[in-house]
C-alpha cells in the first residue's frame, strides 16, 4: 500500500517581538561602527554628518510605515518581490528577484561577512585582511610581476560565518529565531550602553571645536587639509554620503519576506517595520552624535580601517573598551547576517512557486525552510566576499536597493487605483504626500550617485538589466517543461 506524502509547509512561528528582532538585527550589522569615517570624508562638519544620518532615517521610516500597507494586503511570503508583481508584472517582480540573489541579499550578506572580519582582526590580527593566504598574479611581457587578486584571510572567515549560520537555519525557523533575538537584543544593549556612557564621556573642548562651523559643507582628507564643495559638487558628496547611511539602514524589509511565517501577519509586520527602523533611527543618530563629542573631525575622517565606533570607544573606555566593543561588533554582524540569511532565501522560494526560479528552490526540506535557497544564496554571498572591497559592495548594492523601493511605494499608488477593493487593515503613514516625498528623494539620490560614483553604481545597474533576457529564457523553459510533464 502506498503512503500519502504530506508536503511541507511554511510554519507560523515567529510574533511581533520576533519581527521586530529582525527588523532591527538585520539593519544593524556593521555601518553604524564603519560608515560614520567615509561620511565624514564626504561632507566634513558635524552637522552634514548628523544631517546624512536624520535624511536616511527619514527615508527609511518613510518607506517602512508605506511598506505596511502592502504588508497587510499581502501577508505572505516573498515580501517586495510580490507587492512589486502585483502593482506591475512578472517580469519587474523577476527582475527584484534576480537582483535580490544576485546583489542585494547576497551583496549585503557578503558586506556584513566582510566587515565581521575586519572586526575579528582588530582582535586576533592573522585573520586580517592584509594578510594574504594565496596571491594570484599577472605576469606582464618583460616578467613584470602585477598582482591581480588575491585570497586573505579575512575573506575566508567571511565565508565561513555564512556557511555556518546558513546550516544552522537550514535546521528549522527556530533555531534562526533564537540566535536572531539573543543577538539582536544583546547589540541594543550594547550600543546603548555605548551612547550612555558616550554622553557622559563627552569632551567639551571637542564638542565645541566639531560644532562651531557645523554646517561649512567640504571634503575632509586624511592629512587635515579641506577642500571646498561647489553646489553642484556639493550634492554628489552628499549623495556619496549616504551610500552608507543607507546601506546602513538598508534590510529592514526582510521581515516582509517571512510574512508567511508570522503569527498575525497582517498587524504584526507593518508594526514590525515601524518599531523596528524608529529604534535603529534613533540608535544610529545618537552613536553619531556621540562620536562627535568624544573624536574630533579629523579623528572620525581617519579612523584605523575606518573603525570609528573602536577609535571612540578607546576614548570613552579606555584600553579595555576598544576590545569590549569589537566583540560587541561581532555580535551584532553574527546576528545581522543571521537574519539576512534566514529571511532571503524566502523570496527564492516564492519565485519558484511562480515558476521564476531554480525547481528546487520551491520546496521545503523536513524543517519546512527551503534548505536548497539557502544555501545558493550561501554560493553567491562567499563569491562575492572574494570579488571586492566592502566599498565596492557597498555602491553596487545602494543604487539598485533605492531604485527598488522607489518602485515598490510608487505601487502603493497604482495599487490603490488598479486593486481599490483589496482589504487594507493599515494604509501608508502621510500617504500621498510622505510616500511622494520618498520617491523625489531616492530618485536624486539614485541620479547623483550615477553621475558621481558611476563605476560599481552602474555595475549594480548592469547586473538589474541583465536579468530581462533571463527572464524570458525563464518562461520558455517553464512552457517547455509544463509541456513535457502533460505529455508524460
Amino acid at each position: 500500500m502506498a503512503t500519502k506524502t504530506v508536503q511541507a509547509k511554511l510554519k507560523h512561528e515567529l510574533g511581533l517581538l520576533d519581527g521586530t528582532m529582525l527588523v532591527a538585527g538585520s539593519m544593524i550589522g556593521s555601518g553604524i561602527f564603519i560608515v560614520s569615517a567615509d561620511i565624514t570624508r564626504n561632507v566634513g562638519s558635524a552637522g552634514w554628518l548628523i544631517a546624512v544620518w536624520l535624511i536616511t532615517g527619514f527615508m527609511t521610516i518613510t518607506a517602512a510605515v508605506s511598506y505596511g500597507e502592502l504588508s497587510a494586503m499581502y501577508p505572505k511570503a516573498g515580501g517586495q518581490y510580490v507587492y512589486l508583481k502585483e502593482a506591475y508584472n512578472k517580469l519587474i517582480a523577476f527582475l527584484y528577484g534576480w537582483s535580490f540573489f544576485a546583489v542585494i541579499q547576497t551583496g549585503t550578506i557578503a558586506a556584513v561577512g566582510v566587515a565581521f572580519s575586519k572586526f575579528t582582526a582588530y582582535l586576533i590580527p592573522a585573520v586580517s585582511e592584509d594578510h594574504i593566504l594565496y596571491p594570484f598574479n599577472h605576469y606582464l611581457a618583460k616578467g613584470e610581476v602585477k598582482p591581480t587578486f588575491s585570497i586573505t584571510a579575512a575573506q575566508c572567515v567571511s565565508i565561513g560565518i555564512i556557511l555556518l549560520l546558513t546550516y544552522i537555519n537550514t535546521k528549522g525557523v527556530k533555531s534562526g529565531k533564537l540566535i536572531q533575538n539573543t543577538f539582536t537584543i544583546t547589540k541594543l544593549l550594547s550600543l546603548f550602553g555605548l551612547i550612555i556612557f558616550g554622553f557622559i564621556a563627552l569632551k567639551g573642548d571637542v564638542w565645541h571645536a566639531n560644532w562651531a562651523h557645523a554646517w561649512d559643507l567640504h571634503n575632509l582628507k586624511p592629512d587635515g587639509s579641506v577642500v571646498p564643495l561647489t553646489i553642484a559638487t556639493a550634492l554628489g558628496a552628499i549623495a556619496a554620503s549616504m551610500v552608507g547611511s543607507i546601506f546602513s539602514s538598508d534590510s529592514w524589509n526582510n521581515v516582509t519576506f517571512i510574512a508567511g511565517e508570522m503569527h498575525n501577519p497582517k498587524r504584526n509586520v507593518g508594526l514590525s517595520l515601524f518599531l523596528g527602523t524608529l529604534i535603529v533611527t534613533i540608535i544610529y543618530i545618537s552613536a553619531n552624535v556621540v562620536y562627535t563629542g568624544v573624536l574630533s573631525m579629523h579623528d572620525i575622517a581617519t579612523a584605523d580601517k575606518d573603525r570609528v565606533a573602536v577609535a571612540a570607544s578607546h576614548v570613552i573606555f579606555g584600553n579595555a573598551g576598544t576590545y569590549v566593543i569589537a566583540i560587541m561588533i561581532m555580535i551584532s554582524t553574527f546576528g545581522c547576517n543571521n537574519g539576512l540569511i534566514m529571511a532571503g532565501a524566502r523570496v527564492y522560494h516564492t519565485m519558484a512557486k511562480d515558476g521564476l526560479f531554480f525547481k528546487k528552490t520551491g520546496t521545503l526540506n523536513k524543517f519546512s525552510v527551503p534548505e536548497f535557497g539557502l544555501w545558493i544564496q550561501a554560493l553567491v554571498a562567499s563569491v562575492l566576499c572574494l570579488s571586492g572591497r566592502y566599498g565596492d559592495l557597498l555602491d553596487m548594492i545602494s543604487l539598485v536597493v533605492v531604485i527598488f523601493y522607489i518602485l515598490t511605494i510608487f505601487g502603493i499608488y497604482i495599487l490603490r487605483v488598479k486593486q481599490p477593493d483589496v482589504e487594507r487593515p493599515y494604509k501608508a503613514f502621510g500617504y500621498p504626500v510622505l510616500p511622494a516625498i520618498y520617491i523625489i528623494l531616492g530618485l536624486a539620490f539614485c541620479i547623483l550617485l550615477l553621475i558621481y560614483k558611476p563605476e560599481y553604481s552602474r555595475g549594480g545597474l548592469y547586473i538589474v538589466l541583465a536579468g530581462i533576457p533571463i527572464y524570458f529564457i525563464a518562461k520558455r523553459y517553464l512552457k517547455n517543461d509544463d509541456q513535457e510533464e502533460l505529455a508524460g
